[in-house]
């Protein structure tokens, strides 16, 4: 970069999505038949602990979105990325079932069901 700054690295990103969560996020889009979307990841108020996650196909981020680029894109609002800093997406295929996980270390607790969770 011309300033002398250095391009982030998958470890300095404020919100990283794993090459898994990626990979996961293109075959829903690719399903529902718009190859172009990518996976917005919201941070919402409610649930049993506080805040709570939201996920939807995006075929587009909006103009303050944080967005990271890869095998998909995902977006983020700069509120949820408030809430998100420093965390990671991936995606978990276990024997209870497939789903999008969030490992937040600003979330200092949870919910018995995993859904929510809260912060310091």
């Amino acid at each position: 970069m011309p300033d002398g700054s250095t391009a982030p690295t998958p470890e300095t990103l404020p919100f990283r999505a794993t090459p898994r969560a990626q990979a996961q996020v293109a075959e829903i889009a690719q399903r529902e038949g718009r190859p172009g979307a990518g996976l917005r990841v919201a941070v919402d108020a409610g649930g049993c602990s506080g805040f709570q996650y939201r996920f939807e196909l995006a075929d587009a981020p909006e103009a303050d979105d944080f967005v990271q680029d890869g095998a998909a894109r995902v977006f983020v609002d700069p509120v949820s990325l408030e809430l998100l800093q420093g965390a990671e997406l991936d995606w978990a295929d276990e024997l209870i079932g497939a789903h999008f996980t969030v490992r937040n270390p600003q979330a200092v607790s949870g919910c018995g069901c995993g859904v929510s969770f809260s912060v310091a």
